[in-house]
C-alpha cells in the first residue's frame, strides 16, 4: 500500500472491510489513529448491537451501503463498540499505556482510501460539473473566505460531500484551519448574519453558546477548527494520565485560545465543588478542562463560568516528571459528563 498522508481530527478514511472512521485529536500511536466509527457496512450491521439512524448512505463508486449510529458519541455507545470491535476485529482496539484503556484505533496498514478535508476541498472547487449541492458548499466557503480573510487553502471539506455520498438533505460540513483564522470566520458569519446573508441555527442552547451552525440559502451548514501542524504542540507518550475519580463542579474560563479544537482545553480558575465527593486538595485541583466531545468545542469564552461533571485525571509528564491535575469530558466510561455555561 502507498504511504498515507497525515490526517488531522476529524478526517475520514475507509478500512478493507467499509468501514468509515473519523480520526479523533493529534496524538497517536505510531502507524495507528485514534478514531471513532461513523459508518457501518450494510453486511455488518446485525454485529453492532446499537440504535441506528434509518436513513443510509451510498458510497460511491463502491456501490456500499452504509448505516450511522442515532447517536454518535456516548460512553454506552463506546463501551459497545469497543467490545465488538474486541470480538470480531481485534485489531482496531489498542490498550493504551498512557490512558492504561481500551481506544478504538485503526491500523495503517487497514486503511484502504483516506478523505482528508483538505484535499476534498481541493477536489471541490476543481470539479467542473458540480451538482447544485457541491455548487452551493463551494460558493459558501468562498464567501467565508473573501468575507474573513482568509485563504481557501486554509478551509477543509468534510461529511457525506467530502465522501462523495450525500444527497439532497445532507449539509456543508466543512472546516478552518488555525484559531486565528477560525476566530475570522466566525465573526465573518456573525457579520453575514446581521446582513441577511446567513442565518443562525440555534434551536438547541448549546447551538446559540457555540454558533457554529447556520443556513446558506435554504441549506444547514455547519464548521469546525482544526490544528495547523505549527500548532500541534503535543505528542504521543509524553504524558501518562490516571484517573482519578468523577467531579462535579463551577469554575471560570481564563483562556479560550485553544477551546475550537477537539480536544478542547479551558485553562480555568475558582474550582468550586458542587458535592462533598468532588472536594480535593489544594495539589489536585484540576487546571484545566479537557473536552473529548466534540460539542462542547467553543462552548464558553474567556470570564465565563462554566458547570463540568468529568472524570478527575492525574497528568504526568514523562519529561519532566511534573505532575498536573485536570478534568476530562468524554472519558468513555462515564455516560454523564458534561460542560454547561452557568
Amino acid at each position: 500500500m502507498p504511504k498515507l498522508e497525515p490526517l488531522f481530527d476529524g478526517d475520514a478514511f475507509l478500512t478493507k472491510e467499509n468501514f468509515i472512521f473519523t480520526v479523533i485529536g493529534y496524538e497517536h500511536p505510531n502507524s495507528r489513529y485514534f478514531c471513532f466509527l461513523k459508518y457501518i457496512p450494510a453486511e455488518l450491521k446485525p454485529l453492532f448491537p446499537v440504535r441506528l439512524l434509518r436513513r443510509t448512505w451510498k458510497l460511491r463508486p463502491d456501490d456500499v451501503t452504509l448505516f450511522r449510529a442515532e447517536k454518535l458519541y456516548t460512553a454506552k455507545n463506546y463501551q459497545t463498540l469497543i467490545s465488538t470491535f474486541k470480538e470480531h476485529f481485534p485489531d482496531y482496539v489498542y490498550f493504551c499505556p498512557y490512558r492504561r484503556k481500551d481506544i478504538i484505533s485503526v491500523p495503517v496498514r487497514a486503511i484502504k482510501r483516506v478523505f482528508p478535508a483538505k484535499n476534498c476541498m481541493e477536489k471541490l472547487l476543481a470539479k467542473k460539473d458540480k451538482d447544485p449541492l457541491e455548487a452551493l458548499a463551494a460558493e459558501l466557503i468562498t464567501l467565508l473566505s473573501r468575507s474573513a480573510g482568509v485563504p481557501i487553502q486554509d478551509f477543509g471539506l468534510r461529511g457525506s460531500i467530502a465522501l462523495n455520498m450525500h444527497s439532497e438533505e445532507s449539509d456543508v460540513d466543512f472546516a478552518v484551519y488555525g484559531a486565528e483564522n477560525f476566530r475570522r470566520v466566525e465573526k465573518a458569519v456573525e457579520n453575514l448574519v446581521e446582513k441577511g446573508v446567513l442565518t443562525y441555527l440555534t434551536s438547541r442552547k448549546m447551538d446559540f453558546q457555540r454558533r457554529f451552525r447556520g443556513k446558506y440559502k435554504g441549506k444547514v451548514f455547519m464548521y469546525n477548527a482544526v490544528r495547523k501542524p505549527s500548532e500541534i504542540r503535543v505528542e504521543y507518550g509524553r504524558y501518562r494520565y490516571t484517573p482519578v475519580k468523577p467531579v462535579s463542579f463551577e469554575c471560570e474560563v481564563t483562556d479560550d485560545s485553544e477551546s475550537m479544537f477537539r480536544p478542547a482545553l479551558y485553562p480555568i480558575t475558582g474550582y468550586k465543588p458542587l458535592n462533598e465527593e468532588s472536594k480535593l486538595e489544594s495539589s489536585r485541583v484540576p487546571r484545566r478542562v479537557v473536552s473529548m466531545i466534540g460539542c462542547y468545542r467553543n462552548i464558553a469564552r474567556k470570564g465565563q463560568k462554566i458547570r463540568v461533571h468529568g472524570t478527575l485525571e492525574k497528568v504526568e509528564d514523562a519529561r519532566n516528571s511534573e505532575i498536573f491535575y485536570q478534568v476530562v469530558v468524554g472519558s468513555g466510561t462515564n455516560q454523564n459528563e458534561f460542560i454547561a455555561v452557568c
